[in-house]
């Protein structure tokens, strides 16, 4: 039994050039649609996450509410539930996984609206990481369409440095021997192990560490933290789904497309929506700096850092009151607005 929809997108032409036959996007919604489908909210998944990883969001005293607005969870491709490498079917199976791009993740998310709602305007892109990518792609490929935007811990653009944050995160995983012909045949328990261990560095922040707060949320000793919260986190996900969604991240770029053909300046001034953006202070890989640069080329943004040391998790903040606090009233501001 599954709690999702698949949208059949049939075949979809993405940006390589590759046809991906048989586009298959799960999806999840929340609340009502409105008579006049004006309360629609997107929220697209981050990286390594299914919609069961973030509705935690989402309730009558959370940061969305399905109360007053209609919500739309769309599984990322690549993440295991959309199409992805671990359930592609030959010729494009194994190392031949066509790669889709943020570009085509949102268009095909908006035929979704498009072809299933009928929505034609939506009040919120909120997103968190890759979320955050793709709520960014949202304003600038559909300016008419998105109202609002709220893009937490992500960029319009992957930054060269996260660039190669993402190759030192990749070279650990594939340096399992399990890697073979550009595919894992079987799963690569000591490169996922690896994985997480370089992650833990990256996902949260010097101070994070020093203050001991892992401790706060139930783990007796940072030994502890590593193994059952990172290893563990990344141990349960398909490998080759996990290269694939970091290729997208990789390759993250709202200009990457014939609408802007480069020009970040010109696709960042094309989003017309009011957009809250927050980074984290602490953020080791989306930096402030990155969106302070973004958000000086947007009409109609306000850069509003969260002050947190929980690093890139200040914007996923399931055990962090205090950033969940911040985030609830940002949105609650920006949606009043």
């Amino acid at each position: 039994m599954t709690d999702y929809q698949i949208f059949e997108a049939g075949d979809v032409v993405l940006q390589s050039g590759l046809t991906y036959r048989g586009a298959r996007l799960a999806y999840k919604t929340y609340g009502e649609l409105a008579a006049d489908k004006s309360n629609v909210i997107v929220y697209p998944t981050s990286y390594g996450a299914q919609h069961y990883d973030t509705e935690w969001l989402i309730g009558p005293d959370k940061i969305l509410d399905p109360r007053k607005y209609f919500i739309i969870i769309p599984n990322k491709f690549g993440n295991g539930l959309s199409s992805s490498p671990s359930n592609t079917p030959a010729p494009f199976d194994r190392g031949r996984y066509p790669h889709f791009t943020v570009t085509d993740n949102v268009r095909i998310q908006q035929r979704l609206l498009r072809e299933v709602f009928g929505i034609t305007k939506v009040a919120l892109v909120y997103g968190f990481s890759m979320g955050a990518q793709q709520a960014f792609h949202w304003g600038a490929l559909f300016p008419e369409m998105v109202e609002r935007i709220a893009p937490v811990c992500g960029s319009a653009k992957t930054s060269p440095h996260n660039f190669v944050f993402l190759e030192g995160v990749k070279a650990a995983l594939t340096a399992d021997p399990a890697w073979q012909d550009g595919w894992f045949a079987t799963k690569p328990v000591r490169g996922l192990r690896a994985m997480g261990r370089v992650y833990a560095g990256w996902g949260l922040s010097q101070d994070f560490y020093r203050e001991e707060l892992w401790r706060k949320i139930g783990y007796s000793s940072l030994e502890d933290f590593l193994i059952a919260n990172w290893e563990g986190s990344f141990g349960r996900r398909d490998a080759n789904d996990l290269l694939a969604m970091l290729w997208t991240w990789q390759h993250a770029d709202i200009s990457a497309n014939e609408l802007y053909r480069g020009d970040l300046k010109k696709a960042l001034g094309a989003i017309r929506a009011r957009a809250l953006v927050m980074p984290s202070e602490t953020d080791l890989y989306f930096r402030v700096e990155d969106n302070r640069r973004e958000v000086a080329l947007m009409p109609n943004a306000e850069l509003r850092p969260i002050p947190s040391i929980w690093g890139h998790r200040a914007g996923n903040p399931a055990q962090n009151p205090e950033d969940f606090a911040f985030l609830k009233a940002a949105v609650a501001e920006l949606l009043a607005g």
